[in-house]
């Protein structure tokens, strides 16, 4: 499995960073992490096959993990000339959210057809969902009652499992979601500050050895923490960062 790093900042670009988005390559299935509003972006950049996407999994609807759905779709659809079929799952909301988002970023774009198959999948919170040869088991996180609900993701593909966390502060839903992971990726918002609704690298630290992840990565980093990634034991994301799983 291929994880590469499309975006990891936090909504505000700190570090000249681009909002949330990863994309990872399977045997057979290629999907993204979150598409926040300047995904498109960092597609480009990095020269990935947008047509070739599979499934979209959003793990909240802010604008910095969920923006970049209408350019992406509208992409597909007047540059792309994307044919094969588009899946996107989230959290409950989804569906009455997407016009809107749609709606918000290019008036009259909601009603444009589509000239290819696009399904949007409301996940229920740990239940296990399958799409193609992925299993997909969302967590419900804590970032906030008006976000609510929020989830954190443990995916299995290809023999291995990748848990990723999305926007939270600590819960333990986090501890089965990330445990002995082949990669945790974990939002690590401030470096020792306990603040609502985000992760510190003082709280992470602390859980990490009851989680037991084989590899962990910190992402969503405040101009707090990027001040202190000297000062962390795990490693880091950037803007490009390609791993293999």
């Amino acid at each position: 499995m291929e994880f590469r790093v499309v975006g990891c900042g936090d909504a505000f670009g700190s570090g000249g960073r681009l909002n949330t988005c990863f994309h990872v390559t399977g045997q057979s299935t290629r999907f993204l992490l979150d598409c926040g509003a300047t995904s498109m972006v960092g597609l480009h950049r990095e020269n990935i096959d947008r047509p070739a996407i599979d499934l979209v999994l959003i793990t909240h609807l802010h604008a910095d993990h969920a923006g970049g759905l209408p350019f992406l779709v509208l992409d597909a659809q007047f540059f792309a000339k994307r044919t094969r079929p588009l899946t996107v799952a989230g959290p409950p909301g989804l569906a009455s959210w997407y016009p809107q988002a749609m709606e918000l970023a290019f008036p009259g774009s909601s009603r444009t057809r589509q000239q290819f198959p696009l399904t949007l999948v409301e996940l229920v919170a740990d239940e296990t969902w399958r799409f193609a040869d992925l299993t997909v088991r969302p967590s419900p996180v804590a970032h906030g009652e008006a976000i609510a609900p929020a989830y954190g993701y443990r995916i299995e593909l290809d023999g291995r499992v990748l848990a990723y966390t999305g926007d939270t502060e600590w819960t333990e839903t986090l501890v089965p979601l990330g445990r002995d992971a082949d990669l945790l990726v974990a939002e690590c918002y401030w470096f020792a500050k306990d603040v609502p609704w985000h992760l510190s690298w003082a709280t992470l630290a602390r859980h990490l050895p009851r989680i037991a992840p084989r590899q962990t990565l910190l992402t969503h980093m405040s101009t707090d923490m990027l001040a202190h990634l000297a000062d962390v034991s795990c490693e880091t994301a950037h803007d490009g960062l390609l791993l293999e799983i």
